[in-house]
């Protein structure tokens, strides 16, 4: 026997399942004599009949299940390990993200891209895991936190992530109001990179012995602050929005540098993406505009 086309099969696996050749045929675009056509060709190559035409759809037949069973799961193996080589187009966009940036950072500023750049599909993929450009082909860049090292890879600067001590309206009437004593004297929320003894290092005082509370979670460092269950030494990024309304306010007029920064990450293959370009110019641009609020907000320490 002669070697059989692999689209027939693929679209006999796909009737098959569905029992029906007009649902069939249209989730893969063809008519149904285009596809019935095919059916009829594959039977005759086979030697044997596949599907049974019934008034409401179609029947595999014993033969038709053997070659189910046996060449559905295959096809099935050929499109997962195929789905991350998709073809590439220049007007679509995928950017990876972690999820306090996402939401914090970039969703509530992605409208103006979209609506600049309506032609182009945007996705966002929302993860703490590091992005394998090498094996996941479908993601264009990624927003990254660190030094800017990355091997492959170029790493482009956006902005550097600072600290302040900041609180709910409710813990701050609380403890009298701002500056009503020590920062020291305060409910602190510790943080496991030791950030809260550089900042009392930096304003010449001492770190209390005990914290009311360990959090090794930014969301949940932040949350408990907006809660009134203490001050947070928290990311002006994670925080800006909450410190524009109101919802958290700013125990110092001083903010403290991190050890890291945000960077624009991407392969060498997304340098040719028109889409891509486009996004980097509008991030690029954007991140020139945080830099400006921040230094109207605080003055910089460290």
């Amino acid at each position: 026997m002669s070697r059989i086309p692999l689209q027939p099969l693929q679209n006999f696996v796909v009737a098959a399942r569905m029992g029906n050749l007009t649902r069939a045929a249209e989730s893969l675009n063809l008519t149904v004599s285009a596809l019935s056509h095919q059916m009829r060709q594959l039977e005759q190559r086979l030697g044997y009949a596949l599907l049974q035409r019934q008034p409401r759809g179609v029947r595999v037949t014993p033969e038709g299940q053997r070659l189910l069973e046996q060449v559905g799961p295959h096809l099935d193996a050929i499109a997962q390990a195929l789905q991350p080589f998709g073809a590439r187009h220049d007007r679509v966009l995928t950017v990876s993200a972690l999820p306090s940036m996402a939401s914090n950072w970039l969703v509530p500023r992605l409208g103006s891209f979209v609506a600049a750049q309506p032609q182009i599909e945007f996705n966002l993929e929302s993860s703490e895991r590091l992005t394998d450009f090498e094996r996941q082909l479908q993601v264009d860049a990624a927003l990254r936190v660190g030094a800017g090292q990355w091997t492959g890879l170029h790493a482009e600067p956006l902005f550097d992530e600072w600290l302040m001590p900041m609180a709910s309206p409710s813990l701050v009437e609380r403890m009298g109001g701002v500056g009503a004593r020590p920062l020291s004297q305060w409910p602190l929320l510790g943080d496991p990179d030791g950030e809260w003894h550089r900042w009392f290092a930096l304003i010449g005082d001492t770190a209390p012995p005990r914290y009311v509370a360990m959090l090794n979670d930014s969301e949940a460092h932040h949350r408990a602050a907006l809660d009134g269950f203490g001050v947070a030494l928290g990311r002006v990024t994670r925080a800006r929005l909450l410190l524009d309304s109101g919802q958290l306010i700013a125990l110092s007029p001083q903010r403290l540098k991190t050890r890291w920064s945000h960077w624009l990450v991407y392969p060498p293959r997304s340098s040719t993406h028109q889409g891509f370009l486009a996004f980097r110019e509008w991030l690029h641009a954007q991140a020139v505009e945080h830099a400006r609020h921040m230094k109207t907000l605080v003055a910089p320490w460290g």
